[in-house]
């Protein structure tokens, strides 16, 4: 598959709202893919649509763990409960960091890749992950979310660089 461009800070297209996904179709399941490839070349824990400039509703998450790659299709959140200080990045943002309040338990709804409808019922930094991505859905950058005062922005180690 192939390695998507990445939007970053300030492109419009991470300020609209993505749309529905009505057909599954092999064009958004190569977007999938791809989306995948992209977040892993970057590290990355999670990778919206419009990130890779696509107003489609698709979200993928890996946690690095067996079991804990997601595609998620129209993913919304259905019910959240309690709260968890996080420290939070984004792809879209590089080197950039921040406390962010986000909920500590959340149940997710969406399709996978077959159209099949999937619940997910998260914690943690899985929780954190679908809430993260699914604000990218919805036209809303974590950099809105960070505490006041806690958005720091970090200069990439060049040791042995002179």
């Amino acid at each position: 598959m192939a390695i998507r461009n990445l939007r970053y800070e300030n492109d419009e297209i991470l300020s609209k709202r993505s749309r529905e996904i009505d057909v599954i179709d092999d064009k958004i399941k190569e977007l999938a893919q791809d989306m995948i490839d992209t977040m892993h070349k970057w590290d990355g824990v999670g990778l919206a649509g419009p990130q890779v400039g696509v107003l489609k509703r698709i979200i993928v998450i890996d946690l690095y763990e067996e079991g804990t790659q997601f595609v998620l299709i129209n993913p919304v959140i259905v019910s959240q409960k309690g709260t968890q200080e996080v420290d939070e990045g984004c792809l879209s943002f590089p080197n950039k960091f921040g406390k962010v309040e986000r909920p500590k338990e959340v149940v997710v709804e969406a399709l996978d890749l077959d159209g099949c409808k999937v619940t997910l019922k998260a914690q943690d930094l899985l929780a954190q992950a679908l809430c993260h991505e699914i604000d990218h859905l919805n036209g809303v950058v974590f950099v809105e979310r960070v505490k006041p005062g806690t958005l720091e922005t970090v200069t990439p180690n060049n040791e042995g660089k002179k």
